[in-house]
């Protein structure tokens, strides 16, 4: 009889093989399958296999994989691409990604009580529909976000599970002992259930949109202090460090740090300068920025990060521009420090609005999917393993302690006095930015929500009064019950 694992995993590209030795360093035995099956043997001749704890067993088959798992199986899927297997015939499904057609495949070699568990990028409108489908089956669904990357991987990830709620005391004890610790002990897992189907998912996608958000405001911050008060590199190297011992603290800024030090082998410049100007992107910021919009929630950070990308992108074109287009040219002119504590603050403020915004698309979300979501633990998933790790992350969760039904994270008190105490720096950063023609979307944008969002009236009541106008769309009064709908024939009105 073949091995009796603890745990099973399909896909060894580099975030499946790092999982893998995460889990087998934690003591629990792992079966492994790969469809080019020369990657298999490859991994387990590797010298990282050797060195870990947990025994890995090779596996060069799904049936085999299956027949290695002890029940109830727990089978995690880390596809990395539409060609990482071949088309399969399936009737579960109308639509075969090659996820499902493993997945199908599983469904009948499992049995009930067995444990789906999808550890990719996944939309989560397939979570959620996958859930649904599978589970009539008896057997158990998880979509999981795992967050960290490569090394995360390894070392210990951010990991948000969802789907089938009775699948989490199977899987708790191995995934929360393989993801990122944190607390004052550093016993704290980075891992808790995050809510039915396609939850995990949807809340490791908001994870990357504040992401890209946090990405788009530190290169803002770079890019002023280069170009508005001309800093070096070794310059804001240190501007980075001090942010570092601060409210700022976080991988982001660590890394941002680190990158001012390294030297171009090639010429001897620094290698950030020679890095060609085009930023891509993997999709998921693109998702909530779009999820948004079907929400009618204003998740503006995430969205001038993706159009930031987007621009960046049209370096053919904007080299042309460059050349004809007028704009102003000069530098501030007031104290260097001071502008730096600016820039500091602007960075830091615009910041929480972006978490802010991040947290409010999760609360529609939420109401919209008939999803239990408890804020103040996300935030601690958050804290360790995952990209956006940061210190002021405990806020959040102190914030969404205090109160689980918090409306904004700019209304809590201390949040609400960051914004206060940051008033002036903010609106001088991005007033000198506009003067001096440095584009600072992310900045500028996360003012204008505040700004916004404080209003108690803003001009929505004439593009009421147009959308009425010429498309008799009606409008509600201010005097009136705030449902009942009217109409005005505005150019009978005009004529009389």
């Amino acid at each position: 009889m073949a091995k009796q694992c603890d745990f099973g995993l399909m896909g060894l590209a580099v975030m499946g093989q790092n999982l893998v030795l995460n889990i087998a360093d934690h003591g629990f035995s792992v079966a492994v399958f790969n469809r080019t099956t020369s990657k298999i043997d490859d991994f387990l001749a590797s010298d990282a296999v050797k060195e870990v704890s947990g025994e890995i067993v090779g596996c060069y088959s799904l049936e085999e994989l299956v027949a290695s798992v002890a029940r109830p199986r727990k089978i995690m899927l880390m596809i990395k691409s539409p060609d990482a297997i071949p088309a399969m015939e399936t009737k579960l499904y109308p639509e075969l990604s090659p996820a499902e057609a493993v997945m199908e495949k599983l469904i009948k070699l499992m049995e009930p009580g067995d444990i789906i568990i999808d550890g990719g990028n996944t939309h989560y409108t397939d979570t959620e529909r996958r859930t649904k489908a599978i589970e009539p089956t008896g057997i158990l669904y998880i979509g999981t976000g795992v967050s960290g990357g490569e090394e995360g991987a390894r070392r210990g990830p951010s990991m948000m599970p969802g789907g089938s709620e009775a699948a989490w005391p199977e899987v708790k004890k191995i995934f929360q002992a393989i993801s990122a610790k944190v607390g004052p002990n550093h016993d704290i897992p980075c891992c808790e259930w995050v809510g039915a189907r396609g939850a995990g998912h949807y809340v490791k996608m908001v994870h990357n949109g504040i992401e890209y958000g946090d990405m788009q405001l530190i290169c803002e911050a770079y890019w002023l202090l280069k170009n508005a008060i001309g800093l070096s590199n070794e310059e804001i190297h240190d501007v980075f460090a001090q942010w570092m011992d601060g409210e700022l603290n976080s991988y982001l800024i660590e890394i941002t740090r680190d990158i001012f030090t390294v030297k171009d082998k090639l010429t001897d410049n620094y290698l950030v300068d020679m890095i060609l100007d085009t930023a891509g992107a993997k999709g998921t910021g693109k998702w909530m920025s779009q999820l948004a919009l079907d929400l009618g929630v204003p998740s503006t950070l995430v969205t001038e990060a993706v159009y930031a990308r987007s621009l960046s992108a049209m370096k053919d074109a904007r080299v042309r521009a460059s050349k004809v287009l007028p704009g102003p040219k000069g530098s501030y002119s007031g104290d260097k420090q001071e502008f730096i504590e600016f820039v500091r603050k602007a960075l830091y403020v615009s910041k929480i609005c972006s978490y802010a915004q991040g947290f409010v698309q999760m609360q529609a979300a939420a109401k919209a999917n008939d999803w239990t979501l408890n804020y103040g633990p996300i935030a601690m998933l958050w804290r360790g393993g995952c990209i956006i790790r940061a210190t002021f992350l405990e806020r959040i969760k102190e914030a969404f302690d205090k109160n689980p039904a918090l409306e904004n994270l700019l209304l809590d008190p201390y949040f609400k006095s960051i914004a206060e105490e940051s008033q002036i720096a903010w609106r001088k950063v991005v007033a000198t930015a506009v003067e001096l023609g440095i584009p600072c979307p992310a900045i500028s944008g996360a003012l204008a929500y505040y700004d916004g969002y404080r209003s108690e009236r803003l001009p929505a009541n004439l593009l009421q009064a147009q959308r009425d106008y010429f498309g008799a769309h009606t409008y509600r009064r201010t005097d009136g019950d705030g449902v009942t709908a009217c109409h005005t024939d505005w150019i009978r009105e005009k004529k009389d």
